[in-house]
């Protein structure tokens, strides 16, 4: 057993040296054709895909570039072109390119496997396709993480007659360290080590000290993990690849366009600049009425286009900081002495938990408000975490006064909705401060769709945080079949947030109308962000053919499978997928993956642990004790288990077990029944539930007939890093522990065993 043991160990570390991307040899490499050339209307790129190393926090890591740089070089086009994109993959991984709010034919559209056949080692694919709009938009590889190593670029399309204007393109991301298929291998591991570096572990310590302890315990009562902004902790946020750029060829009194993406795998950025207003111009790449707000949020894979005026001699900062409020990222505009934004201070997340308790059921469902319909981010459930709006400020902009957008707010500065204490709910203004939302963007000519059958669909967006699951009605998108539509049909989705984060919902190859209040003038988006307890309503004209992705856009969410495909009916055969039953279950592989996970106890009295593969449904894990001494004895058990409902409280198994332990005579457990714990080798099969308090109530039966009841509970959080567990059953078993988080990896533990008796020791978490 020891051996198994040992031998599992070492292919867990095998698996963690999992390479972010490897390029081919020099011999093997082509010569670069130069990166643009323009022929007539043709535009020709070449972009060469290679692994490299980077270096942001003082050691160098395994990166993916695009000639050579990161980002990718920005891809400059005029409307009414042809772009010819050249695509050289120089990795030993095939890898793939979508272009983000790009109108093109289906097959260029870059999804491997379902629009576009993947770019394997070695290959060049072309991507050619007319331009037939203008606007910000961007692109990045769609083919696993690499997106989150340094595959992603901006896309700018100029108009015909473009005015002349200062411009800067900003470009904002997130980076980690980590190899990103080891971060996305931790979040369906439950680590909550991203929480430890950023400070947000919310614990019992905390909580007491800061007189949150009521509200913790109620938070668990209700089954919910600690409240959660971003899913990951990241070691730099960048503007066009650094952590700061200065524009020093900006002068005072230049008013400046900025063409701003978010690039990002999984952070929102909050955006506010020293120089003033910030006039909001477009959005998705598409023109809206000018509007000017002191601040605003832009979503993963949102692009805005906004305008900006540096009012005298100086370098004025255009900040932009993590939704987490755990760093943020620089653009400095103009020549001279620095004037700095108002930087945001951190979250107060036991306010998010409260808030959080009033609107989930004990069922893990929103509770929705009566008679009240949010939608269009009028109303930012998050802002009672925002320390910079004052009880003063906000409860003034909420006082009948109309929101830029001309419509009216009600008073609602202590109303209760639901049994929810709305207190300090931001409505797109605080006090004199005016912050951006949906409501407020209407398009400059009507977007009103042709006349046409109307197809509805729903979309509950679900999913948890206990077992990092995100779906559409409860399913993934290999569980669902793809949703089939006919040209010359509108497809209306109407779009729910049942789950406790921001999404930032993304169609491909469409822009869709968001009914927002402005009637013929609704804005055009082709990603809309929608936030906890949201209703939204979107529209768009099938005017395509083909299968078309909608996903969310974190990247994370993304590959656990909250996303669905649309399908056009009747269309033609698509030649870069000729196989196109094969082709689909490599989409389906993603949501479908396994992802190892371990804690191996090595102390004084023996070794404790487990190994497990799981993934969205399904689990198989082995356990073990191995004790010092016959007396200690040792014993294993490997089990399949199925999980059930939409939080997956509840999940039935079924397995082998095997102990020896040598006792002094007959023992019997609690239900009088006669131990076999001295010689046991028998199937079991049972049911466990997570309770309120997260406690797990688990029942079997073995082979020989004997029942087992356990209550139990691991990783109680009484401080950031200092966790407490315990377990006892009808066998008379007993265990209670300590363990201090050191690492990612590595914990200092101590516990008391039943059968074990007192140990200490570490325990590797992987």
């Amino acid at each position: 057993m020891k051996t198994i043991v040992l031998i599992l160990l070492g292919l867990l570390v095998s698996i963690t040296a999992f390479p972010q991307g490897m390029s081919m040899g020099k011999s093997q490499k082509k010569q670069h054709l130069p990166f643009y050339t323009k022929i007539g209307d043709r535009e020709i790129y070449h972009l060469y895909i290679e692994g490299t190393t980077v270096n942001y926090i003082g050691k160098k890591r395994p990166a993916m570039a695009i000639n050579g740089t990161i980002p990718a070089p920005a891809l400059e086009f005029t409307e009414g072109d042809t772009a010819e994109i050249y695509v050289h993959n120089e990795m030993m991984m095939e890898t793939s390119i979508h272009w983000h709010g790009v109108i093109l034919p289906n097959r260029y559209d870059g999804v491997s496997y379902l629009t576009t056949a993947p770019i394997k080692p070695g290959e060049t694919h072309l991507y050619k396709f007319p331009l037939v709009q203008h606007g910000t938009l961007w692109y990045h590889s769609h083919t696993m993480t690499q997106q989150q190593s340094g595959i992603y670029g901006a896309f700018i399309i100029h108009p015909k007659q473009q005015p002349v204007q200062k411009e800067y393109t900003l470009l904002l991301s997130d980076w980690t360290d980590e190899n990103p298929e080891q971060v996305e291998r931790s979040l369906h591991n439950q680590t909550d080590w991203y929480a430890i570096k950023k400070g947000s572990t919310q614990n019992y310590a905390e909580a007491i000290s800061k007189g949150y302890l009521g509200t913790k315990l109620t938070n668990e009562w209700k089954r919910m993990v600690a409240m959660d902004v971003s899913d990951v902790y990241y070691d730099r946020f960048l503007s066009n690849g650094k952590t700061e750029q200065t524009t020093p060829q900006f002068k005072a009194g230049d008013k400046v366009k900025l063409h701003v993406v978010n690039g990002s795998s999984s952070t929102y950025f909050w955006l506010n600049y020293a120089g003033g207003k910030i006039t909001v111009a477009a959005n998705d790449g598409q023109e809206v009425e000018p509007v000017k707000v002191d601040r605003m949020i832009i979503a993963v894979a949102e692009t805005y286009d906004v305008e900006v005026t540096i009012p005298k001699s100086g370098s004025f900062e255009f900040l932009a900081t993590a939704e987490d409020r755990s760093n943020s990222t620089s653009l400095w505009l103009g020549d001279g002495a620095k004037e700095k934004a108002k930087h945001l201070p951190q979250l107060k997340y036991f306010e998010g938990m409260k808030m959080m308790n009033s609107m989930m059921t004990i069922g893990g469902n929103m509770q929705k408000m009566d008679g009240m319909q949010m939608t269009s981010q009028k109303m930012d459930m998050n802002s009672v975490m925002y320390p910079e709006l004052t009880a003063d400020s906000t409860s003034s902009s909420m006082k009948k006064k109309p929101d830029t957008a001309g419509h009216k707010m009600d008073d609602m500065a202590t109303t209760y909705m639901g049994g929810m204490d709305m207190t300090g709910m931001d409505m797109g203004a605080a006090g004199d401060l005016v912050t951006l939302n949906y409501g407020m963007l209407r398009a400059p000519k009507p977007t009103t769709l042709p006349p046409g059958p109307t197809k509805v669909f729903t979309f509950n967006l679900t999913g948890n945080m206990n077992r990092y699951v995100w779906t559409i009605n409860n399913k993934t998108v290999s569980e669902s079949d793809k949703i089939l539509i006919k040209k010359g049909e509108n497809v209306r989705i109407i779009l729910y947030n049942n789950t406790m984060m921001r999404h930032p919902m993304h169609l491909h190859g469409h822009y869709f109308r968001v009914l927002n209040g402005q009637g013929d003038y609704a804005p055009l988006k082709n990603t809309l962000d929608i936030m906890p307890m949201e209703t939204d309503t979107i529209e768009f004209a099938a005017t395509a053919n083909g299968d078309w992705f909608f996903h969310c856009h974190i990247l994370y969410h993304m590959m656990s499978g909250m996303g669905r495909i649309f399908s056009y009916e009747n269309s033609p055969a698509n030649p870069e997928t000729p196989d196109s039953a094969a082709a689909i279950k490599k989409v389906y592989a993603d949501d479908r993956r396994f992802y190892a996970g371990a804690k191996i106890g090595l102390e004084s009295n023996g070794s404790e642990g487990n190994i497990d593969l799981a993934n969205t449904r399904w689990k198989i894990q082995t356990l073990w004790k191995l004790g010092t001494s016959d007396e200690k004895g040792y014993e294993s058990e490997t089990i399949a288990s199925r999980y059930f409902g939409q939080m997956q409280w509840l999940y039935a198994y079924a397995g082998f077990n095997y102990q020896y332990r040598k006792v002094s005579g007959p023992e019997k457990n609690l239900f009088g029944q006669i131990s076999d714990q001295n010689d046991r080798h028998t199937v079991v099969a049972g049911l466990a539930y997570t309770l309120p308090l997260l406690f797990v109530a688990d029942a079997r039966v073995d082979g020989n007939g004997k029942f087992r009841l356990q209550l139990g509970r691991e990783d109680i959080p009484l401080t950031s890093r200092l966790r407490f567990s315990l377990m006892g059953n009808t066998d008379k078993e007993y265990n209670a522990g300590l363990r201090y988080i050191v690492t990612k990896y590595i914990s200092v533990s101590s516990n008391y065993d039943s059968d074990l008796k007192f140990g200490a020791g570490i325990t590797i978490v992987y």
